[in-house]
C-alpha cells in the first residue's frame, strides 16, 4: 500500500483509485497536496468534494484564490472550511457555482463572519429586485421578460440557498440548528413565490390587461412544512390561493366573480411555471395546490367566501388538520390575514366533529399503507417510526386540546412539542425524546436532500453515502468518523422509540373522549362547569366547582395537567354512584400525589387507569379511604399485573424479611399490619375493576389474614420466649368462614388456639407450658388489634374471635391437643362437631396441624349422627333465626341470618357433611360451594335446588362485600335506601338505574332458596 493510499484512507476517502486520478489533474498541480487533503478531510464526503473542486477549478479558475484565508489573529494561512464543507455536502450547489461563478463570493473567506440567519424581508426584497420588481409596491410587477425573470429568480434563490447551506453546515450542532434552517428555507421559498408572483403579474398582464390584473388581489397561503416554517432543502411547497377584487382599482369595473377567478387561475398558473417550468436555469421545486378544497378536482383559486362555504359544509377532518399549518407567505397579506382569521375557529373546533380522532388515526394508517414495500424499511418521512409519526401525534394533541388552550396553537412541530410539554399534554421525558428524535430525523432528511437537491425521504444504501451521512450528523467540530453501521443502528433505535411514543400518544384513548367535549364543557369556567356538573348528576355543584378550582388554580404543571384531565374525569366520576364523593376523593388523592411525576402522567396516558380511578373513587368509600392514606397505590391502576393479589407465599416471604430486620419489636407488627392493609386495598381495587371472581376475592382475603396471623404469632412467640427455650408450640386453627376461605371485606378471624408442650417437658411444668401458650395467644390478639402509635389511618383491624372454642366463651382460651382430644371424646355437643367442619390450620407448627386434623376428622366426619344430635342442630338453627336476628331487621333482607341467606345454605350443607362425609370423602372440604357441588354429584341435592342454593349464597356474599365497599362499614342487610341500593346493585353487576330489578331478583331468589332449605333441612 502506497503512502498516498494510506493518507487517503486516514482522511476518510473511499474511492481511492478515482481520488488518485483526480489528484493528478493539472488543476491541482501547483497545490500543496498534504494541505489540500487535510482541507478535503473537513468535508462530510471528501471524495465528492475533491471531484467538485477539480470541476470548479476547471470552469472557474478564480476559485483558486478562495481556497485559503489568513487567520486575522495568528496570521496563519488556513483552508477555506466553508468552501470544502459545501463541496463535500452538495454536488448540486457545486454545479450551481460552476454555472454561475459570479456568485463564488458566497464562499469568500472574507464572509466567514456572516450573520446567523437572513431576515425574511431581506430575502423577499432581494428576490423581487432580481426580477426588476419594486419591493415596496403593493402588488409588485417584474420588469423583465418571462424567461429572464425566471432565470434571474432561480439564480438568486440558489445563491441565497448556498448562503443558508454554509451557515447550516458550519453549525456546531446540526440538530440544534435544524429548526432555524427549516424556518429560513421556508422564508426563502416564500420570497421566491413573491418574486414569481411579480413575474406572473407581468406575464398575465401582457395577455389580459395590466389594469385588470392589478385589480385582482391574490394571496398565497403556505401549507404543510412551508406554512409551518420548517421546510426541507428540496420539497414540494404546498399552497392555496385566495382571490379578491380590489374595488378601488382602476381596472375593477366589469370584473365579476367568474372573471376574478379566471384571472386568479392565470396568475397562479404563471406563478407555478415561473418556479418550475423548463429553462436554462433548472426549476426550483413544484408548487403543489392539491391541499385545496376538492384537491385536484377543485378550483385552483377561490374567494374567501367560497373557501368558508366549503369548509362549513363539505370539509373532511383531515382538511382541518392541514389548515393547522396555514400561513400567508406571499401576495396580498391583508387578504391572507382575513383567510387565517376566518378559518382559525374552524380548525380549533374541528375535534368536536363525530369520529374526529378516529378519522385522523385512520388517515395515518392509510399513509403508512401507501408506502411501497420496497421503500417501507428505508423511509425517513412516512415509514413506521418516521417524521409523520411525530407530526401526526403532535397535531392530534394540538387539535384536541387547542380548542380551549391557545398556548398550543402553533404551526411548527418543534415549537408545538415544547408548548404541549409546558401545558402538560406530553410528559417531559417523552417530549425530550420526541424533540430529539424529530430533529435527528429532519437533519437526516436535510443532509440526504442537500447532496443532489432531489426530493427524497429515503435512506441511502451505498456504504460511502451512509458514511458521509453519518459524518454530517456530527457537526464540523467533531473528530469522530462514524461508520455506516453505527448510523443504521442509531436510526433503528430512533425509529423504535418514535414508534413507541407514537403508539402511546397518538392512540391515547383519552383523546377521543376529550375531543367529544364541547369547548364550553372543556373550558371548566364556573358557569359552564356548574351547568355541566348538574347535567352529569353532581348534587353539590357549588362544592364541586370549589374542588375544580382548587385542582386547577395557578400556572404550575400540575394545574395544567388537571385542567387537561378534569373535563374528561368529571364525566367518568359521574358514571359512579356518588360523583360528589368521588370528586372530593380525587382532590385528596391528587393533593397527596399531584407533584409526583408519574401520577397525572399515568392518568393522561392510560385511559384504563383513569377510568378505574374514577370508578373506584365514586363507588367505594372503602377504597377511597385506603387510597387517601396510601395514594401511591394508584400506580397499580395502570398495570393489571400489579392488581393480581399476592400469594400467601409471597406475603410470608415479605413478612420474614421484615422480621429479620426488626425481630420482635413494635416496628415489625406495624409493617405486618401495613402489609395487610396494602393487600386488602390491592384486592379491593382488583375486585372493583372486575379482575377477580368472587371465590378468588375470598381466597385472597383469607391469605392476607393468614399471613398477618402467622407474622403476629412469630412476633408474639419471640416476645414471650424472650430468647429462652420454648415450653410449648402454638397452633392457630381457622374456623367458620375463615376456615372455609370464604371471608369478605368485613370478616373477623374465627379461630381455635391449640398448643402442645415440647417433647421431654417434665410433667410438673405442664402448667407453665399452658400459661406460656395463653400468654402467646393473648399477645397475638393484642398485636393484631391494639391501636398503634402513630396510628395506621383507615386500618381495618383484624379481630381475632375464639368464640367457637369448646365451651364457648366460658372455656379456656387455649388448650393442649390432648385436652381437645379428651373434651371432644367426652363432652362435645353437636354444634361443636358441626363447627369443626370448617376447621383449617392457619398458623403455627405444621406437625401439630397434621395431628390436630387427624384428631378432629373422626369427630366432624362421624360414622353416623344420632337422631338426637340432628334434632339439636335443627333446634339451634331455629333459635338463631329468632334470637340472633337484629331487632327490627326484615328477615327477607338479612343476607346472613335471613330467609335463604348465607346461614341457610351453610347449615344445610354442613348437615349433609355430618351425615355423609364419613362414607363419601369428596364431602370433606371446609368450603361451602365445593361441598354443595359434591353433594349434588352424589345425588343428595337435586341439580336445580343446588343451583338455587348456590346462586343465593353467592349473591348474599356479594351484597355483604358491596356494603363494606360502598360505605366502608360492615352490614348484613340489603339496603332499603334507594341510593345505597343502587350502589350495591351496581357492585353486583347490574346496570345503572336497575336497583329495583336487583332488589326484586334478590328477594325472589332467596325466597326460592329458603323453600329448598326448609324442605331439605327440616324434612
Amino acid at each position: 500500500m502506497s503512502s498516498l493510499t494510506r493518507t487517503l484512507i486516514s482522511r476518510g476517502f473511499s474511492d481511492l483509485e478515482n481520488c488518485e486520478r483526480f489528484l493528478g489533474f493539472s488543476e491541482l498541480a501547483d497545490l500543496d497536496q498534504t494541505q489540500l487533503l487535510d482541507a478535503l478531510a473537513i468535508a462530510d464526503n471528501p471524495d465528492m468534494a475533491l471531484q467538485s473542486l477539480v470541476r470548479l477549478l476547471s470552469r472557474a479558475p478564480q476559485t483558486r484564490s478562495l481556497l485559503t484565508c489568513v487567520d486575522p489573529d495568528t496570521g496563519r494561512t488556513l483552508s477555506n472550511a466553508h468552501l470544502f464543507r459545501l463541496l463535500g455536502a452538495s454536488e448540486s450547489l457545486a454545479d450551481f457555482l460552476m454555472r454561475h461563478p459570479e456568485h463564488l463570493e458566497v464562499v469568500d473567506p472574507a464572509l466567514m463572519g456572516r450573520p446567523a440567519a437572513a431576515d425574511p424581508e431581506v430575502l423577499r426584497a432581494s428576490l423581487l429586485r432580481s426580477v426588476g420588481a419594486e419591493p415596496t409596491a403593493e402588488r409588485a410587477v417584474a420588469q423583465m421578460s418571462k424567461s429572464q425573470g425566471r432565470i434571474a429568480l432561480r439564480t438568486m434563490y440558489r445563491r441565497h440557498l448556498c448562503e443558508l447551506a454554509l451557515r447550516d453546515l458550519a453549525a456546531p450542532s446540526p440538530q440544534a440548528a435544524m429548526p432555524q434552517a427549516g424556518a429560513e428555507l421556508a422564508d426563502l421559498a416564500a420570497a421566491a413565490l413573491e418574486a414569481a408572483l411579480a413575474v406572473a403579474r407581468n406575464e398575465v398582464g401582457a395577455a389580459l390587461g395590466a389594469e385588470k390584473v392589478a385589480a385582482v388581489r391574490l394571496s398565497v397561503v403556505g401549507m404543510g412544512k412551508c406554512g409551518a416554517r420548517e421546510l426541507n432543502y428540496i420539497s414540494d411547497v404546498d399552497v392555496m390561493y385566495v382571490v379578491a377584487l380590489d374595488e378601488q382599482a382602476a381596472g375593477a369595473q366589469g370584473i365579476d366573480e367568474s372573471e376574478l377567478v379566471r384571472v386568479g387561475n392565470a396568475l397562479a398558473g404563471a406563478l407555478s411555471r415561473t418556479i418550475y417550468a423548463s429553462e436554462r436555469e433548472p426549476g426550483l421545486w413544484e408548487v403543489d395546490a392539491n391541499l385545496r378544497p376538492e384537491g385536484k378536482d377543485g378550483p385552483l383559486v377561490r374567494t374567501l367566501e367560497s373557501y368558508l362555504a366549503y369548509y362549513h359544509r363539505w370539509a373532511q377532518s383531515w382538511e382541518f388538520q392541514a389548515l393547522l399549518k396555514a400561513r400567508t407567505i406571499a401576495g396580498d397579506r391583508a387578504l391572507g390575514a382575513d383567510f387565517e382569521n376566518a378559518v382559525e375557529p374552524l380548525i380549533w373546533n374541528s375535534s368536536e366533529r363525530d369520529g374526529f380522532v378516529e378519522s385522523v388515526q385512520a388517515m395515518r394508517r392509510r399513509v403508512t399503507a401507501s408506502i411501497r414495500d420496497a421503500d417501507a424499511g428505508r423511509q425517513i418521512k412516512l415509514g413506521k417510526g418516521g417524521l409523520r409519526d411525530v407530526e401526526f401525534s403532535v397535531q392530534l394533541l394540538q387539535l384536541v386540546h387547542g380548542k380551549t388552550d391557545p398556548s398550543v396553537r402553533l404551526r411548527a412541530t418543534t415549537a408545538a412539542i415544547e408548548a404541549l410539554t409546558h401545558a402538560g399534554y406530553i410528559g417531559r421525558t417523552d417530549a425530550a425524546l420526541l424533540l430529539n428524535h424529530y430533529t435527528y430525523l429532519r437533519v437526516l432528511e436535510h443532509r440526504i436532500q442537500l447532496v443532489h437537491m432531489r426530493r427524497t425521504h429515503t435512506m441511502p444504501t451505498a456504504p460511502e453515502q451512509l458514511r458521509a451521512l453519518a459524518r454530517s450528523l456530527e457537526g464540523p467540530l467533531s473528530m469522530k468518523r462514524p461508520s455506516a453501521d453505527s448510523l443504521e443502528a442509531n436510526w433503528s433505535k430512533v425509529k423504535r422509540s418514535v414508534s413507541s411514543l407514537h403508539e402511546q400518544i397518538f392512540y391515547r384513548p383519552i383523546l377521543a373522549t376529550a375531543a367529544n367535549l364541547s369547548a364550553e364543557d372543556a373550558a371548566l369556567t364556573t358557569d359552564a362547569a356548574r351547568a355541566r356538573l348538574a347535567a352529569l348528576g353532581y348534587r353539590d355543584t357549588a362544592g364541586a366547582v370549589r374542588h375544580i378550582e382548587a385542582l386547577t388554580a395557578g400556572v404550575s404543571r400540575r394545574a395544567a395537567l388537571q385542567r387537561q384531565l378534569l373535563p374528561v374525569l368529571l364525566g367518568w366520576l359521574a358514571n359512579g354512584v356518588d360523583p360528589d364523593a368521588g370528586l372530593l376523593a380525587f382532590r385528596r388523592v391528587s393533593d397527596a400525589l399531584g407533584t409526583s411525576h408519574w401520577y397525572l402522567g399515568m392518568l393522561r396516558d392510560h385511559q384504563a387507569a383513569a377510568e378505574r380511578l374514577c370508578h373506584l373513587l365514586s363507588s367505594s368509600r372503602l377504597v377511597s379511604d385506603l387510597l387517601e392514606v396510601s395514594p401511591e397505590a394508584t400506580a397499580w391502576l395502570g398495570n393489571s399485573k400489579e392488581l393480581v393479589p399476592q400469594s400467601f407465599e409471597s406475603q410470608w416471604s415479605e413478612i420474614q424479611s421484615t422480621l429479620s430486620r426488626h425481630g420482635g419489636d413494635a416496628g415489625a407488627i406495624r409493617l405486618i399490619r401495613l402489609l395487610r392493609q396494602r393487600e386488602i386495598l390491592r384486592i379491593g381495587i382488583a375486585d372493583s375493576c372486575g379482575l377477580l371472581r368472587q371465590d378468588a376475592v375470598s381466597r385472597a382475603l383469607s391469605d392476607v389474614d393468614r399471613a398477618a396471623v402467622l407474622g403476629a404469632l412469630l412476633v408474639a412467640e419471640n416476645e414471650i420466649y424472650a430468647g429462652t427455650p420454648p415450653l410449648t408450640r402454638v397452633l392457630v386453627v381457622a374456623m367458620g368462614r375463615q376456615g372455609g376461605q370464604e371471608i369478605g371485606y368485613g370478616s373477623d378471624a374465627d379461630v381455635l388456639f391449640v398448643h402442645r408442650p415440647v417433647d421431654g417437658l417434665a410433667q410438673d411444668r405442664m402448667g407453665e407450658a399452658t400459661q406460656q401458650a395463653k400468654a402467646i395467644v393473648q399477645r397475638l390478639t393484642t398485636l393484631l388489634t391494639a391501636p398503634l402509635k402513630p396510628a395506621i389511618q383507615a386500618e381495618r383491624v383484624l379481630t381475632v374471635d375464639a368464640g367457637l372454642r369448646p365451651e364457648g366463651r366460658n372455656g379456656p382460651l387455649v388448650r393442649s391437643l390432648e385436652a381437645y382430644r379428651e373434651y371432644y371424646s367426652r363432652w362435645s355437643s353437636a354444634w361443636e362437631a358441626q363447627a369443626l367442619l370448617r376447621a383449617l390450620p392457619m398458623a403455627g407448627s405444621d406437625v401439630l396441624a397434621r395431628d390436630f386434623i387427624s384428631m378432629v376428622n373422626p369427630i366432624r366426619y362421624p360414622q353416623s349422627v344420632p337422631e338426637i344430635n340432628l334434632r339439636e342442630i335443627k333446634r339451634i338453627k331455629a333459635r338463631m333465626e329468632s334470637e340472633r336476628l337484629p331487632r327490627g331487621a326484615d328477615p327477607a333482607r338479612h343476607v346472613k341470618l335471613g330467609r335463604g341467606g348465607l346461614s341457610d345454605v351453610e347449615w344445610l350443607v354442613q348437615l349433609l357433611q355430618l351425615q355423609h362425609a364419613h362414607a363419601h370423602p369428596e364431602l370433606r372440604t371446609t368450603r361451602t360451594i365445593a361441598a354443595l357441588h359434591a353433594a349434588t354429584a352424589l345425588g343428595l341435592v337435586d341439580g336445580d335446588d343446588s343451583e338455587t342454593l348456590e346462586a343465593a349464597w353467592r349473591l348474599a356474599g356479594k351484597i355483604r362485600n358491596a356494603n363494606v365497599m360502598w360505605t366502608g362499614k360492615n352490614s348484613d342487610l340489603l339496603p332499603s335506601a334507594r341510593h345505597d341500593l343502587e350502589a350495591v346493585a351496581r357492585w353486583c353487576g347490574y346496570e345503572p338505574g336497575n336497583a329495583a330489578a336487583f332488589e326484586e331478583h334478590y328477594l325472589g331468589l332467596t325466597r326460592r332458596a329458603r323453600a329448598v332449605f326448609e324442605r331439605l333441612f327440616y324434612g
